[in-house]
Formats: structure tokens, C-alpha cells, sequence
């Protein structure tokens, strides 16, 4: 089912959701752009577009080109291309980015590594 979510700044067509109430543990892997609104534990992998909504709550390591927080998210964040965390939206662990925007109203527990955006980037690998 693809849905077109208006996000600050862009609108962007949802390819997959995991929804409100469910749970997934495991590796994920996918191009397009995925959004979170209920649990997932795990890895996730993609070169695309991550949404965390409002509510959802992750627990992962990440490798994804874009990351867009408003739920919870807490572990190992790598992001080739931006990291923006919205209010409510609370993120505990690490970041490396080489854009970050964090509003007004975001807990953010962790550190952050800020890198030169002209520096190339590996591609992630699909989660095996």
C-alpha cells in the first residue's frame, strides 16, 4: 500500500508501513521510503528513506541514507545523507551524519558525529 506523507520540507510517498500494533524483530532491508508507526527490534539497511512516526519505538542499528524521527529511536544511527528528529520525537545512542536537524522539543541522549558531506559514502548492504 503506498500512502503520500507531507513531511517538513518535502512530501514523500510511503512504499511500506509497519503500522500501529505491530511488532518486528529481525534485519530489514528495502528501497523506497519505509515508515515505522508501531515496534521494530532489530537491523535496518537502505540507501532510501526512513520515517519513524509519532509513537512507534525502535531499537536498532542503522545504515540508511535518510532518517526522519518522530517516535523513539534508540542505537547505532548511520545516515549518508541527513538525520532530522521532529517533536516529539527522543533518540538515544549515535549518530553519524553529515546533516543533522534536531527542533525544538526533541530529547536527544547520545552522542554525534557530524561529517564532511563531500566525502564519499559507502552504500549500505542489503541485510543478509
Amino acid at each position: 500500500m503506498a500512502e503520500t506523507e507531507t513531511l517538513p520540507d518535502e512530501t514523500v510517498e510511503i512504499t511500506t508501513l509497519l503500522g500501529k500494533g505491530s511488532r518486528f524483530d529481525g534485519k530489514l532491508a528495502f528501497t523506497g521510503t519505509v515508515r515505522i508507526d508501531g515496534e521494530f527490534v532489530g537491523e535496518i539497511k537502505s540507501d532510501d528513506i526512513l520515517v519513524v512516526g509519532p509513537g512507534a519505538r525502535v531499537k536498532a542499528d542503522m545504515d540508511v541514507g535518510t532518517l526522519i524521527v518522530e517516535g523513539e529511536v534508540e542505537g547505532t544511527i548511520q545516515a549518508r545523507r541527513a538525520v532530522e528528529i521532529h517533536s516529539p520525537g527522543r533518540v538515544r545512542g549515535s549518530i553519524t551524519t553529515p546533516s543533522l536537524f534536531i527542533d525544538r522539543g526533541v530529547v536527544f541522549e547520545g552522542n554525534c558525529h557530524v561529517t564532511d558531506p563531500a566525502a564519499p559514502a559507502a552504500p549500505a548492504s542489503p541485510a543478509s
